[in-house]
């Protein structure tokens, strides 16, 4: 027999290893145990858009189980960014007049709702006011980033309109030309990009990364501008950006929600369709269909999971035979067998997120899929947190 005292030693090593019984608990706690997400980078401030994904995941975390440690960590973050007189301090430049930072800004506006602290509202204005004076192509489209001009990326769509919306749903709710401007940068954005049957060679119903207004990017196609590819992350934020901006939207927001659940019911099915039929998981470039060199991506799988899971619960889209909802089950539990991995020690890893996918080069398949692979991205985690949310209410 075992000496009492070892015997107490290996049940609190036991429970010490134990992992919770949910993935999105799971993924969370992980992320937070290695510091990830909290607006640093080396003990350096970081005014980072994975950072702002996070805590949205959080902040829906927090509702789903009421624990408060959530809302202490996103707090934590936001303040190491933010001064006490509300300056967004760290990597932000508002005259460099990127798109990228201005997802931390729902957190900000959750935050002020959270505690009436006007540090928060005024941190919050910093970016509304970028909006105000950011670049714009003739027809209205921001810039991605000033050093990119005429360009729009749907990456932009999620990392700016989100909080536009936000922004205008809490503070300014009777501005129609706002709520007309965030409607235009959805739509805008959907017909550059949106592919064509028969113009558009492999053809998926989906929507290229991104367009050049101005058609003088190497990779902008003659007709409308756009990139070549379907580009599996981009696709993800937008579709996020989608159904996050329909369930915010208030009854003041004049054309938005219509136009969004339009756009929305457009993508979802060929989205259902673009998934692997043996696995159900996505590729990374999803015009290339098992193509040598082309794999399967976690993040915007993930991003696919949770926007298809939560545009059916909330009833934006229709699933009459089940079939949208069972493709992201099966994405999702591939995703579970195959990029979740068990560090033994009561935290998980997330792999298979590509680093990055940018337009500042050929934006073809050869660059795409050149890009590293890295284990623990947030931009990956989060996304799986949010889709182990939906999936858990299932």
């Amino acid at each position: 027999m075992l000496p009492l005292a070892l015997c107490t030693l290996l049940g609190l090593l036991g429970r010490a290893v134990a992992r919770p019984a949910s993935y999105a608990v799971w993924g969370a706690d992980s992320a937070i145990a290695r510091g990830q997400g909290n607006g640093l980078d080396n003990g350096v401030p970081l005014v980072n858009y994975p950072d702002g994904e996070f805590q949205w995941a959080l902040r829906h975390l927090l509702d789903r189980t009421g624990n408060q440690s959530y809302y202490d960590y996103i707090l934590e973050g936001a303040n190491n960014i933010v001064y006490d007189n509300g300056t967004v301090h760290g990597s932000y430049n508002l005259s460099a007049y990127v798109l990228d930072p201005i997802r931390t800004g729902p957190t900000f506006l959750y935050l002020y709702e959270k505690t009436d602290d006007a540090k928060w509202k005024t941190a919050a204005q910093t970016y509304r006011t970028q909006l105000n004076s950011h670049p714009r192509t003739a027809e209205g489209q921001f810039w991605h980033k000033l050093i990119y001009p005429n360009q729009g990326w749907l990456d932009g769509i999620y990392m700016g309109d989100v909080f536009y919306a936000t922004w205008t749903a809490m503070l300014d709710a009777n501005n129609h030309t706002a709520w007309a401007d965030i409607t235009r940068q959805f739509q805008l954005i959907f017909d550059h990009n949106i592919q064509i049957p028969i113009i558009d060679a492999n053809y998926t119903g989906l929507l290229y990364h991104g367009y050049d207004y101005s058609h003088v990017a190497v990779w902008a196609s003659p007709d409308r501008g756009h990139s070549p590819e379907v580009w599996d992350r981009a696709l993800g934020w937008y579709m996020m950006a989608l159904v996050d901006t329909i369930e915010l939207a208030p009854s003041t927001s004049g054309l938005l929600k219509p136009t969004l659940l339009t756009l929305l019911n457009i993508l979802a099915p060929p989205l259902r369709d673009a998934a692997d039929p043996t696995t159900g998981a996505w590729w990374l470039v999803l015009t290339q269909p098992g193509r040598a060199g082309n794999y399967f991506e976690s993040s915007g799988a993930m991003m696919f999971v949770y926007a298809l899971l939560k545009a059916v619960r909330l009833g934006y889209v229709p699933d009459v035979d089940g079939s949208i909802v069972a493709a992201a089950k099966k994405g999702y539990e591939y995703a579970i067998a195959n990029w979740v991995i068990d560090n033994g020690d009561g935290t998980m890893s997330w792999n298979n997120t590509v680093l990055v996918g940018s337009l500042n080069l050929a934006g073809d398949f050869d660059y795409y899929i050149s890009q590293p692979v890295d284990i623990d991205d947030l931009k990956g985690l989060a996304a799986f947190v949010l889709a182990s949310l939906e999936y858990e209410l299932l």
